[in-house]
């Protein structure tokens, strides 16, 4: 798609890019076959050069589109660097500055890892280095700040933000939200949200429960995942509405396996203990 896509050269928005698509300028390798159509606010030799420069980073730089992309149309770059792509997530004791960070979640479409405060927080920050794209729910105002103020580092990867993405197409009311609208199902973690994820940790570290800490990165790993299967979903629904539906179309994910499952028991006792 992402060889397909205008919307990231200056003067150039959707209506625009969609006459150049009914013009058969399908493609940036058909730019020069455009002949009268008029490009409002937008000069040619420019397009040219920054088309030029856009191939140069196709391979290797995503943020070069993303940082020129509307927040709802970065879905357009998945395809291209989905194989160094990561979807993240966070846990934390609040929302504030002086909360602390108890679990991040990290899948890949491969591998699921998982790090945990008072074990393996610090390899975090030197898996994250090895991906190009971060997919996240909300991740531009909250998990990607607060990771960098946590670990005192900079993520420049390119974001793509499923709460703007998602937000255009209509699904909205949250993950949890988006999910439901999707026939995402939770099954034993439906319910549970980032308040009782508080309750996880603090049931974890008051009494040594380990079962909350396993329903707690059960939680917060079928987030991460789930960020996947919302990504395609996202991605066939933006892509439907374009001439490259049929050829472009990608297919559900398989689901990977999990490491650990929510315990009902458990949850029913921090409900009892803290009147959820």
């Amino acid at each position: 798609m992402l060889e397909n896509t205008f919307c990231h050269i200056p003067g150039i928005g959707a209506a625009t890019e969609k006459r150049l698509w009914d013009a058969g300028i399908t493609s940036w390798d058909k730019w020069h076959e455009l002949l009268s159509l008029r490009l409002p606010n937008s000069s040619r030799i420019e397009i040219t050069k920054l088309l030029a420069e856009s191939g140069k980073a196709l391979n290797n730089d995503p943020s070069f589109f993303t940082s020129r992309l509307p927040s709802h149309e970065q879905w357009r770059i998945f395809p291209q660097y989905r194989e160094t792509t990561a979807y993240i997530d966070i846990e934390t004791t609040g929302l504030g500055e002086d909360a602390d960070l108890t679990t991040i979640a990290l899948y890949d479409g491969r591998e699921v890892k998982y790090y945990v405060n008072g074990d393996n927080l610090e390899q975090f920050v030197d898996d994250i280095c090895n991906y190009t794209v971060l997919v996240s729910y909300n991740g531009k105002s909250f998990d990607v700040p607060f990771l960098e103020r946590y670990f005192r580092i900079t993520l420049n990867q390119a974001q793509i933000d499923l709460r703007y993405v998602l937000a255009r197409l209509g699904f909205k009311g949250g993950l949890k939200g988006c999910e439901k609208m999707l026939g995402i199902d939770r099954g034993d973690l439906d319910g549970v949200d980032g308040y009782f994820a508080v309750l996880l940790w603090k049931e974890y570290e008051n009494y040594n429960d380990h079962k909350a800490l396993e329903t707690l990165l059960a939680y917060n790993i079928e987030d991460t995942v789930n960020l996947e299967q919302l990504m395609i979903e996202a991605y066939n629904i933006n892509i439907a509405q374009t001439p490259f539906a049929k050829e472009l179309k990608l297919p559900r994910p398989l689901l990977p396996r999990l490491p650990f499952q929510a315990d009902p028991v458990c949850v029913e006792r921090v409900k009892r203990r803290y009147g959820v």
